[in-house]
């Protein structure tokens, strides 16, 4: 006689596969809505750049000291995906060690983004840079918070 108690199915062993390769906690379906709420965070930063910045003859840069930084699109990609990749890295810590990590995620995102837009709203920068800049942090703002929240568990 065979036991088959012992055995584990063929759709199990894809499910617990699935379950590895997505960190655990999460579903396939919802790291790929996180890749893609990262990616449109970059995305929308770097238009956002291109069109209020470039396209419109506004050169952006920062002054820090003595010291005047320009803000290309690479400044631009690696700060958008950097603040993305923190704030899903947030969410999956509040997901293992929280009741209601999707609210509590959404409440630190929101307070992140009014101390951000203090860097864009203070001094070192001219007026339009200003608008441009603080034009980015919303622009990720809108995409990532909304497309994050969406993915966490309630």
């Amino acid at each position: 006689m065979t036991n088959t108690s012992n055995r584990t199915r063929p759709a199990t062993r894809r499910v617990q596969l699935r379950r590895i390769v997505a960190g655990g906690s999460a579903t396939c379906g919802a790291t790929a809505r996180r890749i893609a709420a990262v990616v449109g965070a970059t995305v929308s930063a770097l238009v956002t750049w291109a069109l209020a910045g470039p396209a419109s003859g506004v050169a952006l840069s920062v002054t820090s000291g003595t010291d005047v930084q320009h803000v290309g699109p690479g400044t631009v990609a690696a700060a958008a995906l950097v603040t993305g990749l923190a704030a899903w890295a947030l969410l999956a810590v509040l997901e293992r060690r929280i009741a209601r990590p999707a609210r509590t995620w959404t409440v630190v995102a929101l307070i992140v983004l009014v101390v951000s837009l203090v860097g864009p709203l203070g001094d070192g920068a001219d007026m339009a840079s200003r608008l441009v800049l603080t034009g980015m942090h919303l622009a990720v703002a809108a995409v990532l918070i909304p497309g994050l929240a969406r993915t966490a568990r309630r």
